[in-house]
């Protein structure tokens, strides 16, 4: 149980219908009763008075919620006060929960870290909730429900059981390797079961990263100058974002909007105009980004007459069309962003390419974290598996259980839980 009581507005900022004060701690019902008095059953809600311990002046009128702990959201005792959602009523119930002795403001994201710290959840699903919390899209949404429901965790649950099986089965093999119903080398049955287990932690690891569903899919337009990237950028985000000129050479920095189509996300970025040499100097810094970017994009369309630089990652397009019609054999996209013809056709053409970057509605995602974790886990049973002397074998096993560990948060990760939590509002 945590030490500190710990409240903070739980909902929207107000002014609103309803406001949630939320108090957590071993002080919580004590404090609740101070201002509304009597309190209602566990996990019942009743009508109170909110007063001021201090003066007895009325606060308001709110519905009291009690939560006894271990089970409550944060595994401590927990209150929710649902007051009228006004700002001064907001603040004169802070400023009385404030005058309580043993109480305290609430950090960002304390709450789910208490939920942490108690076991209520584990760290897969905090930053499931974490990415949820910060959802734009149905495709985000989808995703990060499938952490705070836990299937990455039931994944990881059943892997580190198999592993836990194997690795008792190799120290058997060191500590009874002299009796003759145990055996002086793996078993056939336990290396597949080592082959079976790596190739379930591929399989996850083969998904794409779920930072291309939180961030966005970059679309990055390059070619040369005056090939109409400008105007193409305005049509695709369909606001005047880009400055577009007849004078070569207009945009020099990279320009960028975040669009999002039929549920996907994308970051679009607008570069300077390519060419071989130039004696500008900002236009060659300029021009060095647009070659990053391109680099680093998850898609790039193309404008150039010549073919694609990155071939595998480009759309190659034909702008300008309502100018300089495209041959009939053209493999290229002919579109006109100033009349529009074209544009729908290669958005189809974009979307296609960036639901095959995504991961799929069945798919688990990993983000950076937890795909580095993975990969040393499985990094280990590879070498579990070519090693020979048990006593590597049983280290590789234990270095994969504990990666497998710090995915949950069983074990090492306090490096990485305030970097987490800071993502998380007051109140969460």
């Amino acid at each position: 149980m945590s030490v500190d009581t710990i409240f903070a507005v739980a909902s929207g900022a107000p002014p609103a219908a309803l406001a949630i004060v939320r108090v957590s701690g071993p002080h919580a019902f004590a404090a609740a009763r101070a201002l509304a008095g009597a309190l209602p059953p566990n996990r019942m809600a009743a009508l109170r008075t909110i007063r001021h311990a201090t003066t007895d002046e009325v606060l308001d009128h709110a519905v009291v919620v009690t939560f006894a702990g271990p089970h409550s959201a944060t595994g401590d005792d927990v209150v929710e006060l649902h007051l009228h959602g006004g700002r001064a009523v907001v603040a004169a119930v802070l400023a009385g929960l404030t005058a309580l002795p043993g109480l305290r403001a609430a950090e960002p994201g304390e709450f789910t870290r208490r939920a942490l710290s108690n076991g209520r959840i584990d760290l897969a699903e905090a930053e499931g909730l974490a990415d949820l919390l910060e959802a734009q899209t149905e495709r985000q949404r989808r995703a990060a429900m499938r952490s705070v429901e836990g299937r990455l965790s039931a994944a990881v649950t059943g892997w580190t059981a198999q592993l836990l099986q194997l690795a008792a089965r190799v120290e058997a093999l060191l500590d009874f390797a002299d009796e003759e119903d145990v055996g002086e080398v793996i078993d056939p049955a336990t290396a597949a079961a080592l082959a079976s287990l790596i190739a379930d932690i591929d399989r996850v690891l083969t998904a794409p990263p779920v930072e291309r569903l939180r961030d966005g899919v970059r679309v990055v337009l390059a070619g040369p100058r005056n090939a109409g990237k400008s105007t193409l950028f305005n049509a695709l985000v369909e606001r005047e974002a880009a400055i577009v000129s007849p004078v070569a050479g207009t945009t020099r920095d990279i320009v960028e909007a975040a669009v999002v189509r039929r549920g996907i996300a994308y970051v679009i970025a607008d570069t300077a105009g390519l060419v071989d040499e130039t004696d500008d100097v900002i236009e060659a810094i300029g021009i060095g980004r647009a070659r990053a970017a391109t680099a680093a994009a998850d898609i790039v369309l193309w404008l150039g007459d010549a073919r694609p630089p990155v071939a595998d990652r480009s759309l190659w397009l034909y702008p300008q069309s309502d100018a300089r019609p495209p041959p009939a054999d053209s493999e290229r996209i002919a579109l006109s962003a100033v009349t529009g013809e074209g544009v729908p056709a290669l958005w189809e053409a974009i979307e296609a390419r960036a639901t095959s970057l995504l991961p799929a509605e069945d798919q688990l995602a990993l983000n950076a974290r937890q795909r580095a974790l993975c990969h040393r886990c499985r990094d280990a049973l590879t070498q579990a598996r070519v090693e020979q002397d048990l006593l590597l074998i049983a280290e590789n096993l234990r270095v994969a259980r504990v990666a497998l560990d710090e995915i949950t948060g069983r074990a090492g990760v306090e490096s990485v839980l305030d970097a987490l939590f800071a993502r998380f509002c007051i109140g969460k």
